[in-house]
């Protein structure tokens, strides 16, 4: 197929599945087929050139307005393209629109939306009603798995490209922290958000990744050159056979995983072995920390981050009166945010005030530490960021990688999460949420079962070491060709 059929495929998709509300703003098909070419000429072609890629409406795009699926941004026209999405322009990628997501990316179903929820069909097991697709990256995980575009960008806080990966069944990617620009993203947690990757398959994931990876002087967070050299001269010293170490950490293995995600956890670890590689139990006991400590930090960086949106300097402007105390953008907070949002930033700062910050946010950096040596204690590959390796306190041996579900259960009906508790609803990162406190590369991908259960439904997550992330993809590719 050409890559003016395929375009045309795309936006004939897009129309046609327009109810899964998918996207929040998308290309005109002249804008579009204006600039797609006929592929005649591939040899020439840039490596990403008349490609068809969607764009996380909190990631800033010139061409369209940047949201954040959030009535406060209604409609804000960003000055810039975010670094990312410069990158694939230059490298020939076509921008297809922005698609939905929780409001700023605080969600885990994409249902916290201004716009509307994103959903999906459900499969006749799961009785009437549309299934959740994840969140927060849920549009653009959305969007290829119903092939409305080739990939898609989407932003990962604590699970939020990985999580509607596994619902989707689509690849999603989460690189190492500070590989990819953060310049132009809206920020949520910034010493968590990572801008991901969704596709269909690895080679498309790898291309894309590729595109869009390299230092950005304009982001502080972004790994300096020195940094990245020296995480390559690691990762080269290491001896490649092909055949890896495979770790399982026991506090994975839960109570509340679903039967049908733990017979694909089993069959995943099984077609490794088939291959080649060994599996080996080991232990992460900081795990069981993880999820508090996550859902305290990331909403106190969340409150600083949104306090700047008060309808003066940024977001739409009330136009009621104030009514708290006279207080300037009092109305306009209250009216512009979502009540997840308004949720986070109650708890953000109440865990940053004078009264709780020790018992809260200093106790949650310290697990976070802890989650990043029980990663180092596992991992054979030396973290490059710090001195020395993990003080190896967990059980058994060191591993190259880790093998783990993407979520807990199979993706639930909207109309019961809507339902649900919040505290129920943060549940679901319980296994996404430790890779991203320790920065850690991790990719979902789709799988099968011995129950027969919809291979767009299952997740498993490859984990490696910082800055080891071409090994999560040798090993996806590898599950791939399963």
């Amino acid at each position: 197929m050409s890559l003016l059929q395929h375009a045309r495929t795309c936006l004939a998709n897009q129309v046609a599945n327009k109810s899964y509300n998918a996207f929040i703003s998308r290309a005109t098909e002249e804008q579009l087929l204006r600039v797609v070419p006929d592929g005649e000429n591939a040899s020439t072609q840039r490596p990403l050139e008349g490609k068809l890629i969607a764009i996380k409406d909190n990631i800033c795009t010139t061409d369209f307005p940047t949201t954040a699926a959030s009535r406060i941004l209604h409609e804000f026209p960003s000055p810039y393209d975010a670094t990312v999405v410069s990158k694939l322009r230059d490298a020939g990628g076509v921008v297809a629109g922005k698609t939905n997501l929780d409001e700023f990316g605080m969600g885990s179903h994409s249902i916290h939306s201004h716009v509307g929820p994103v959903s999906q069909p459900s499969s006749m097991e799961h009785g009437e009603g549309q299934l959740s697709v994840g969140g927060s990256s849920g549009g653009s995980a959305l969007a290829v798995a119903t092939d409305q575009c080739w990939a898609s960008l989407g932003t990962d806080t604590g699970g939020s490209v990985r999580l509607p990966a596994a619902y989707t069944g689509v690849y999603g990617f989460k690189p190492s922290y500070g590989l990819l620009s953060r310049w132009g993203v809206l920020a949520y947690a910034n010493s968590l958000d990572t801008v991901g990757i969704l596709a269909k398959d690895v080679d498309s994931v790898k291309s894309l990744f590729h595109a869009v990876n390299g230092y950005d002087k304009k982001d502080p967070t972004s790994l300096a050159e020195s940094s990245r050299r020296r995480i390559t001269e690691l990762v080269e010293q290491r001896k490649r056979s092909g055949r890896y170490r495979i770790g399982v950490p026991k506090e994975y293995n839960t109570s509340g995983i679903d039967p049908k995600i733990k017979s694909a956890w089993r069959a995943t670890l099984k077609a490794l072995q088939s291959k080649g590689h060994s599996i080996h139990p080991v232990s992460l006991p900081a795990t069981k920390l993880a999820l508090p400590a996550y859902y305290v930090l990331a909403p106190a960086e969340a409150a600083s981050n949104l306090a700047k949106y008060d309808g003066v300097r940024y977001g739409t402007r009330s136009s009621g009166p104030d009514t708290s105390g006279g207080v300037l953008f009092s109305q306009t907070r209250s009216e512009g945010f979502g009540d997840e949002v308004k949720r986070r930033i109650l708890l953000g700062n109440y865990s940053l005030s004078a009264e709780a910050i020790d018992n809260y946010f200093i106790q949650a950096q310290k697990v976070r530490r802890l989650v990043q040596r029980d990663f180092d204690g596992v991992f054979s590959l030396r973290n490059s960021l710090v001195d020395e390796g993990g003080d190896g306190e967990g059980e058994g041996e060191r591993v190259d990688a880790l093998l783990v579900p993407t979520a807990p259960t199979l993706p639930p009906l909207v109309k019961d999460v809507k339902r649900q508790d919040p505290v129920a609803a943060y549940m679901n990162d319980v296994f996404t949420v430790p890779t991203s406190l320790a920065g850690l590369p991790a990719i979902s991908v789709p799988v099968k079962t011995d129950h027969g259960a919809a291979r767009s439904q299952i997740g498993m997550q490859i984990i490696s070491q910082y800055g080891d992330d071409e090994l999560v993809l040798e090993i996806a590719q590898c599950l791939s060709e399963s």
